[in-house]
């Protein structure tokens, strides 16, 4: 069965298995997502492909180790956060398939030993907690072009007949600043201009998010795209089928959305 591409938020550092960040309960509603969209799949994946708003390189690159170790990439929280674990394997056949793809469509490529950073293995620990599904980290390209992204996507998209699930993590507003002065109206034009370019046709769509940047309050809410840019690459994965909103959220007034494109 075909896969479906999910473009998910990743919360804020090792926010889901920590207390004290923030009140009661803020995290509990995309907590409670993660961990609910694989019983939503076709079937369950025979492997992952994260694009992470959290690793940039020249060109695309992919980790191809057999267990790649994890990147506690934030700072400033309990030491038990920098202990976690989420052994998944890697899977060095899909990292090989990943580069074959984008270089039969001339998007020259690279692979790295490189471990899994906090924006794949935060959320997957929530949502495969097992831990068992091979995993692979393919990385946002310097410059985060919107079209280049898609064109990307593009060429992955044979992996979704092959069992593989392409997940970008990202949020679909990240101005930290406005996270802690007042940013829910700049999101709240921003989510309501996603969710409607989300819900056009996909030709529509691709071309809105090529010129995301024109979009309301949006260098308010992206001042650098990195956590947008995983959706242009899970977007053109899709390219041609319809996508929906499956996460909606208000984070202490912030608005937040994720979305699932294809099956």
């Amino acid at each position: 069965m075909r896969q479906p591409t999910l473009y998910i938020p990743h919360g804020g550092g090792p926010c889901f298995f920590m207390e004290g960040m923030g009140p009661p309960g803020l995290w509990d509603a995309m907590a409670a997502f993660l961990r609910g969209f694989p019983s939503t799949l076709p079937e369950r994946p025979k492997a992952l492909l994260v694009i992470s708003a959290h690793w940039e390189t020249g060109v695309p690159t992919v980790t191809r180790g057999v267990q790649p170790p994890l990147i506690y990439d934030y700072s400033g929280f309990p030491p038990h956060t920098y202990q976690l674990t989420w052994p998944a394997p890697g899977s060095p056949a899909l990292a090989s398939r990943v580069q074959l793809l984008l270089g039969a469509e001339g998007i020259t490529s690279a692979e790295s030993d490189r471990g899994f950073d906090h924006g794949v293995f935060i959320p997957l620990k929530l949502a495969f907690p097992a831990a068992d599904v091979p995993t692979v980290q393919l990385s946002l390209r310097t410059g985060l072009d919107a079209a280049e992204h898609l064109a990307l996507g593009r060429a992955l998209a044979p992996l979704r007949d092959e069992g593989v699930l392409i997940i970008g993590s990202g949020m679909s507003y990240h101005h930290m600043r406005g996270f802690f002065s007042g940013g829910g109206p700049d999101s709240e034009r921003f989510d309501a201009w996603l969710t409607h370019t989300m819900a056009a046709d996909a030709i529509t769509r691709d071309d809105q998010l090529t010129r995301w940047e024109t979009a309301p309050a949006a260098l308010a809410s992206h001042p650098r795209s990195e956590h947008l840019a995983p959706l242009f690459v899970v977007a053109g994965a899709a390219a041609g089928e319809p996508s929906q909103r499956v996460y909606a959220d208000r984070l202490e007034g912030i608005a937040l959305s994720g979305y699932r494109f294809g099956a």
